[in-house]
């Protein structure tokens, strides 16, 4: 009984070195794929590993074997490597998003979604419209708010405003989107009066307010949109101020700021000729959609691109 016991034992340990042997190239291929320092680990001396057990005849057994450091490291980074983590943005990581006139942040939703996806912090600043003043107050607020480098989106009016706002020292670049970037002593009014917009639909009320007529919204300002979503944009406008729309602006930050612009060649609240001169003016790296006045809505995909190429490109100071 027991020559037949040694020889279970034999064959049974027979076995594990076999299952051992043939399992350790894998398993040493599948590291080397994965980290090259397993490579290194290979010729490393044995491992001591104590192995208990229980024999076929029921009794019991302590054994010691020798283990290879490279298939030890070969679990360790196979152990590793389960979850893959997208890498972050370089560059700058932050984004202030500005509206313009007629509309309020929410128009935004589509290029943030897509920023965040890429690793970016997104900031959809909410200026009233109420004034030049309090426009700028609530922007640099959002500016403030993101703790470091950021970059500065303008859509239409938004772009006057962060002509002014960029000046922030946390504002590494602007982008305009079929935007107002105003010179010294322009104003949006002076622009839309030195080459007319195609649209009429402009009316202004009795409390200093200007409007966009609700019948003419979709064609002259959302034509590219879906028709429901236009609707909603001209029953939920938000009129801009006498004051935001004729303030003059005295600093512009694209002088000294990198600057970028997305030019809406079929744009009827601003001149697409204005936009590709102002682009021009400013030395901006330019792209062209054929959009509507509200191009990030239509084109949010390329409006996030332009964007994150800004904030790859700009160099910032440490």
């Amino acid at each position: 009984m027991s020559n037949v016991n040694d020889s279970r034992r034999r064959m049974l340990i027979s076995s594990g070195i076999a299952a051992a042997s043939l399992a350790l190239p894998q398993m040493a291929a599948q590291a080397a794929e994965t980290e090259k320092g397993a490579k290194q680990m290979s010729s490393a001396k044995p491992s001591i590993v104590f192995c208990h057990g229980i024999w076929a005849d029921g009794s019991r057994f302590s054994k010691v074997a020798a283990l290879t450091a490279a298939l030890i490291a070969t679990v360790l980074l196979l152990g590793n490597t389960q979850k893959v983590v997208a890498a972050e943005p370089t560059g700058i990581k932050n984004v202030v998003l500005v509206h313009g006139a007629f509309a309020d942040g929410s128009g935004w939703e589509a290029v943030a979604k897509i920023l965040k996806n890429d690793g970016y912090k997104v900031s959809v600043a909410q200026p009233p419209e109420t004034s030049y003043a309090e426009d700028q107050k609530y922007t640099k607020a959002a500016i403030d708010a993101m703790g470091g480098p950021v970059v500065l989106v303008g859509h239409s009016y938004g772009g006057s405003i962060v002509t002014e706002a960029g000046n922030h020292p946390n504002v590494a670049a602007l982008v305009y989107i079929a935007a107002f970037a105003l010179d010294e002593g322009e104003s949006c009014a002076s622009i839309e009066q030195a080459v007319p917009q195609a649209s009429k639909a402009f009316k202004p009320d009795g409390n200093g307010n200007w409007w966009i007529d609700e019948e003419q919204f979709a064609a002259d300002f959302a034509a590219d949109i879906p028709p429901g979503k236009a609707w909603f944009m001209a029953i939920s406008q938000v009129p801009i101020s006498t004051d935001s729309f004729t303030h003059e602006v005295r600093n512009p930050a694209w002088k000294t700021k990198p600057t970028w612009y997305m030019v809406a060649t079929a744009d009827r609240s601003i001149n697409p000729k204005q936009q590709r001169m102002m682009a021009k003016r400013a030395r901006a790296k330019t792209v062209e959609v054929n959009a509507s006045h509200v191009a990030y809505v239509s084109y949010p995909k390329e409006t996030a691109k332009l964007i994150e190429e800004a904030a790859t490109s700009a160099h910032v100071n440490k």
